[in-house]
């Protein structure tokens, strides 16, 4: 284990955030942010510098993209409609929108949250993932539509097997508006980021850019060259991972989200009831359930998009961890990360 660096700023005296800042230090990245909470105290760290170019320094209170954590947003809003009556788990996504979904009949709106509906993901096809370079493509504007067109054209094999797939958050976000009758985004700000304060999170639309500060995102190319790839229009992503946040505003919500004060108990009940993956973590409506090396379970979300990695978790004792990292040319490796989930959960 690291040891601690001897003075831990007043704030942060029973969180290890001497020895997280030198993990950070120590991962193959351009930039890194960490925030480490409990009960009384939090504290924030950054590695890195934010640009190549400038080489100015990596700042706590960076905005970046967080890719999939979106999808916790998203199944939160679903929730919440579900406790209004609007919406019911077990029945048909044909029941709210009828006729787009293949065998919509079939697939339950529970079914669409926990990625246990079959629907191949749109994201596999080329050309239609923003985890990797996509030249001017990544200027484009992606319709809802046009994506689940991509993804309805193929079907995954009868493999009986779980399947992660961003094309149910597609469907998910196409829901919510059809019920709220306003924009997916409208809705997670109204539900979610202005009662909480989370001044610093946004649904970006076709925006290319991101708040500022932000740390750019890079992507490395055939010949080793790190490319620029921080503009790009997300809605390639939309309802799936297009939010951009920062890791205060993350900690607020997860730690809103998982002490009961955004649904209803059963709601909350319902979103933490997971399925099997075989992927090294179960999931629930719009959360992943991983262990930690010490055994104990945290709750949250992960995400990716080109030039951004995002992990955001909380245990049930009030125990949390951010982490944002800009890769360099290659990504931490899953013993570096869970290194520092070890550090948060289990080293004290």
């Amino acid at each position: 284990m690291i040891s601690f660096l001897n003075v831990l700023v007043a704030a942060a005296v029973t969180l290890p955030g001497a020895q997280v800042q030198e993990q950070l230090e120590a991962l193959p990245k351009t930039a890194a942010i960490a925030r480490l909470s409990d009960a009384d105290s939090s504290w924030q760290g950054a590695a890195g510098v934010r640009d190549l170019k400038s080489g100015r320094p990596a700042v706590p209170e960076g905005h970046f993209r967080i890719g999939s954590v979106t999808k916790t947003f998203v199944a939160t809003v679903v929730l919440q409609l579900v406790d209004e009556g609007k919406v019911k788990l077990d029945e048909p996504v044909d029941s709210y929108l009828p006729g787009v979904v293949p065998d919509g009949e079939k697939i339950t709106v529970r079914q669409i949250l926990d990625h246990t509906s079959h629907l191949y993901d749109y994201m596999s096809e080329p050309g239609y993932s923003t985890n990797r370079w996509r030249g001017k493509d990544r200027f484009r504007h992606y319709s809802p539509a046009a994506l689940l067109k991509v993804a309805f054209a193929k079907k995954l094999p009868a493999d009986g097997r779980w399947h992660y797939s961003n094309t149910n958050y597609v469907v998910a976000g196409m829901l919510v508006e059809k019920v709220t009758g306003r924009p997916y985004g409208q809705e997670v700000a109204r539900r979610i980021l202005r009662p909480l304060g989370m001044r610093h999170t946004s649904v970006p639309g076709d925006r290319p850019g991101l708040p500022a500060p932000h740390a750019r995102g890079y992507e490395p190319v055939p010949g080793g060259e790190l490319i620029d790839a921080t503009l790009m229009n997300p809605s390639l992503d939309w309802a799936a991972g297009e939010m951009i946040s920062t890791a205060r505003d993350l900690d607020v919500f997860f730690d809103s989200l998982l002490t009961g004060k955004l649904t209803s108990a059963a709601s909350l009940k319902a979103m933490r009831t997971t399925v099997k993956t075989g992927a090294g973590f179960e999931y629930g409506l719009g959360l992943q359930a991983y262990p930690t090396p010490c055994g104990t379970k945290v709750w949250g979300h992960s995400g990716e998009l080109i030039g951004y990695l995002t992990f955001a978790f909380r245990s049930d004792d009030g125990r949390s961890l951010t982490l944002s990292i800009n890769p360099a040319a290659t990504n931490p490796s899953t013993e570096q990360v869970m290194g520092i989930a070890a550090a948060q959960f289990c080293d004290r």
